[in-house]
């Protein structure tokens, strides 16, 4: 015999219905089925609320309407496919089950609380009318069908509303039904009998449970338990998206999986099944040619590691004290008191100082536990002996689980470095003997989080980073075209570049499930505001966003001071804009301690060079233990083109009109010819060396002749240039017959930065350096006499883009090799 359940999604409407008697019909070809039911889906929590609502005494007819609804659209439909189905007696059934429940209801409204046997009673009614439905619609369809009450079969131990199920009972009484070899056996689910003769249920979501019970009790060949996912994940898919389905795992992972929090199992659903050895395929009802997972023995040994779990609704309670250390018994008296109350434990973890016992309980339990606690310990609260007891809500436990973890060194650490590279504080940490499951107590809140990133570091997923850009003018529009062309080489690369959000100056495009990159101008025009950070911080909680990163591609100081408050809400920074870096010392440290309070990464690779490797290199220096002693540097691809085009003979009026026609330049000349943006650059490279020096601190000497006036607008500037051209015909003659050429040259030197007009012979690294290239000499302890020079071009919208683009790919905590 092949024992079949199917839960109440798979019962959800006619339709459905008529699918689980597809795939039964069809599974009785081969051997004897027996089925187990489950109440269509949403009844259960109906008939709660309708308990609940005549307690408190309020009007249930939106309810039992509501159940009525379900139920009759059922019926309708299969009628309609199947017009000899005997929908009288159905209907008969059902009213004499709704009378039965309308009179409870009445009792339970005028005493104002409901007994749990009646409570049981109640809740029981949906799986009753499943099978009702069900017999008759396999009948219409010619089957022989035989029903096994299990109000009468399923001897169960407990209380009304958790009783566990007698094997050895149950399995006598259903042998002495004598059921024909040729029928369908039908079975509700959820519900039993007790010694009295009173229906009980075995927990909520018991109908698995059920399942491997009449499996062990007609020691059924394999159990089979439909749902409406296709098997066991690796994790729950409705937070990881590309969850692993797991083919073969074995019933002490399954135990582990389920207890922890997994969906698809009930947790008591592995003992029966486990004991009698009975195979246990997980199937889905909605894709039954899928092969499932397959629960087992053994599971499969090419996995170390077959899931990650969360269970939510826990609370933590801590005991600790002075009087703690060498108190015999304490453990006992601790948990032999909780057991009393009737609260079970989920996880225990003691201090190896013996100061403090830490375990956790459902959230439902916590009051009675706390209770019976305080009054247990009582004189040594009193005394101090024991501090106030402690207890934190809003909790969750994450496990990891897999048969091999034992087998494979460093499960653990991965496990807490994923984590906390997601910013999660962990309350509590426990791990079997077995070393087949770790878990670890974190906020409630933040079990989405740890849950994806875990899934990421132990089963190779997409990594994804989602980004919001700030500023799509040059810089900012030339990154997203690189990340639309790139999407299929980053995807072959284990890598989830998402745009989930855009911003102007006048408005914000926000989408946690990725922008089309295709049409984002036309999708952001539709927009109503502009860019606002609680909004940004409100929609990462919402879609637990786990690498959230905030690229700046503006130039505005407004959004470089906001830089503290991203990362301490946990995004990355990347940005080319050069004000952070360059405001006051305190700020940049702030940014600096901000990131490391976080974990989370400020990257400005693009402030120095656009897309040379400027920042990283002298960062790696620093950290072997090189020491700048002197630096000189071109740091302007505007400035280098200008002064390169003196080299040939041209005015200097000439070169800057020919560098703003080529885009070299800003609009306005000034901002480049002025010096501040070559001074910033200095700065940061400064500051990267140790130096603890203001922009104020760096001397500039403008790209501009001592005394030439400067003022007025744009147009007014650029006819005035020539007037400059004399001064620098005769630094540039001067410089020739030295055999030297002018540049714009940044340079640090005991301990202070100047900007300035220098004339370089043909020795210096500078010398050859023109047409927008960068060139940067450092002089260090390592590198001297001959200096490590780094030189390319440094301006440029695409190539600042791709310095952008390296630096976002940069947060990523690992790279997958094509």
């Amino acid at each position: 015999m092949r024992v079949l359940k199917f839960g109440g999604t798979s019962l959800a409407d006619a339709d459905r219905f008529y699918k689980v008697a597809d795939i039964v019909i069809r599974s009785s070809l081969d051997e004897q089925v027996a089925l187990v039911l489950s109440a269509p889906a949403k009844i259960t929590n109906l008939l709660v609320d309708l308990v609940n609502f005549s307690v408190a005494g309020e009007d249930t007819r939106d309810v039992t309407d509501a159940i009525s609804s379900i139920f009759i659209s059922i019926i309708r439909g299969l009628k309609e496919r199947i017009p000899s189905l005997d929908d009288a007696f159905i209907n008969g059934f059902m009213a004499d089950q709704f009378a039965l429940v309308r009179h409870l209801t009445d009792g339970v409204r005028l005493l104002k609380q409901c007994p749990d046997n009646i409570q049981a009673l109640i809740l029981s009614r949906g799986e009753a009318l499943s099978i009702c439905i069900m017999n008759r619609l396999l009948e219409a369809r010619g089957q022989k069908v035989e029903v096994i009450d299990a109000t009468k079969c399923l001897l169960a131990e407990g209380s009304y509303l958790e009783s566990a199920v007698n094997i050895e009972e149950s399995a006598r009484r259903i042998a002495a039904l004598g059921l024909a070899r040729n029928s369908i056996c039908l079975m509700a689910g959820f519900c039993g009998v007790n010694a009295s003769g009173d229906i009980v249920l075995l927990g909520r979501n018991g109908s698995d449970y059920s399942a491997a019970c009449l499996a062990a009790c007609v020691h059924a060949k394999s159990c089979e338990i439909w749902t409406d996912v296709d098997g066991v994940y690796s994790c729950d898919p409705r937070i990881v998206s590309d969850a692993i389905l797991i083919s073969r795992v074995s019933y002490k992972e399954a135990m582990e999986l389920s207890y922890f929090g997994a969906k698809v199992l009930h947790p008591r659903t592995i003992a029966p099944i486990a004991r009698f050895r009975i195979p246990c395929r997980i199937k889905n009802s909605l894709n039954p040619d899928h092969p499932g997972t397959l629960i087992a023995e053994t599971g499969d040994e090419s996995m170390a590691v077959k899931g990650i779990s969360d269970l939510s609704g826990i609370s933590l309670i801590n005991i600790s004290g002075p009087g703690m250390k060498g108190m015999v018994g304490l453990a006992g008296r601790i948990f032999s008191c909780v057991s009393r109350a009737r609260v079970s434990i989920v996880l225990i973890t003691q201090s190896s100082s013996e100061y403090s016992i830490s375990f956790c309980i459902h959230s439902v339990d916590k009051d009675r536990c706390l209770s019976a606690l305080e009054t247990e310990f009582e004189l040594e609260l009193r005394e101090g002996l024991l501090d106030s007891i402690e207890i934190r809500n809003d909790m969750a436990i994450i496990s990891v689980v897999g048969d091999g973890m034992k087998k494979t060194r460093g499960i653990a650490a991965r496990f807490f470095k994923a984590i906390a590279q997601t910013n999660i504080n962990v309350a509590a940490i426990a791990q079997g003997s077995s070393e087949r499951s770790i878990s670890a107590v974190v906020i409630a809140s933040k079990a989405r989080n740890a849950v994806k990133a875990c899934h990421q570091s132990f089963f190779n997923s997409t990594q994804f980073i989602d980004l919001f850009i700030i500023g799509l003018g040059g810089v900012g529009g030339a990154l997203l075209e690189q990340i639309r062309r790139q999407q299929d080489v980053l995807r072959r690369q284990g890598i989830g570049l998402r745009v989930v959000g855009l911003a102007n100056s006048r408005k914000m495009l926000v989408n946690c499930d990725g922008i089309d990159l295709g049409s984002w101008k036309g999708e952001l025009e539709k927009q109503q505001t502009g860019f606002d950070f609680a909004m940004v911080q409100q929609k990462v909680r919402d879609s637990f966003l786990i690498n959230p990163a905030i690229v700046d591609c503006t130039s505005d100081p407004k959004i470089a001071g906001m830089y503290v408050d991203f990362l301490s809400a946990g995004f990355h920074v990347i940005t080319p804009n050069k004000k952070a870096n360059t405001s006051s010392m305190e700020y940049y440290r702030d940014l600096r301690r901000a990131a490391l309070k976080t974990r989370r990464k400020f990257l400005y690779e693009t402030n120095v060079g656009a897309g040379l490797p400027v920042i990283e290199n002298l960062q790696n220096l620093i950290k072997a233990g090189d020491k700048l002693v002197a630096f000189s540097g071109i740091l302007s691809g505007s400035l280098s083109y200008i002064f390169g085009c003196l080299d040939e003979g041209k005015s200097f009026s000439e070169a800057t009109l020919t560098a703003r026609g080529k885009g070299f330049t800003e609009p306005d000349p000034r901002d480049d010819l002025s010096g501040m943006d070559v001074a910033r650059k200095l700065l940061i490279l400064a500051r990267e060396a140790g130096l603890k020096l203001e922009l104020e601190d760096v001397e500039v000497e403008k790209a501009l002749p001592p005394d030439f006036d400067d003022s007025g607008d744009t147009d007014t500037f650029l006819a005035n240039l020539p007037k400059a051209d004399s001064w620098f015909e005769s630094l540039a003659e001067d410089a020739r017959e030295q055999g030297k050429v002018l540049r714009y040259v940044g340079s640090i030197a005991d301990g202070k930065c100047r900007v300035s007009i220098q004339a370089v012979d043909e020795n210096d690294p500078l010398y050859k350096v023109k047409d927008g290239e960068n060139a940067l000499a450092f002089i260090t302890n390592y590198y001297q006499p001959i200096p490590l020079v780094l030189r390319g071009y440094g301006a440029g919208t695409e190539v600042t883009a791709a310095g952008v683009f390296a630096d976002i790919l940069r947060t990523l905590n690992w790279k997958q090799e094509i």
